[in-house]
């Protein structure tokens, strides 16, 4: 059976909320860089290519930020409780 604390859950949205952040700023970047004239039949393919980054990216950071937060959240738990 998997234990699940409270201080992990905590440090899991607070990870979230930071994926949020960094997400909507790595996507700008990303967006501004994939920018340049393309012909109008690669239009569609190159949207849908991007709306697929966009998406794989917010899952990675998600998992991630969350899984960090978790963790810390855990640690300081049981650091701080004995």
């Amino acid at each position: 059976m998997m234990d699940i604390s409270l201080a992990g859950l905590v440090g899991a949205i607070v990870g979230t909320l930071v994926a949020a952040a960094i997400y909507g700023t790595l996507v700008d970047v990303l967006d501004r860089r994939l920018q340049r004239p393309q012909a109008p039949e690669d239009r569609a393919m190159v949207e849908q290519d991007r709306a697929l980054l966009r998406r794989g990216v917010l899952a990675f950071d998600i998992a991630l930020c969350a899984g960090i937060g978790y963790f810390i959240g855990d640690r300081i738990s049981s650091w701080a409780g004995g």
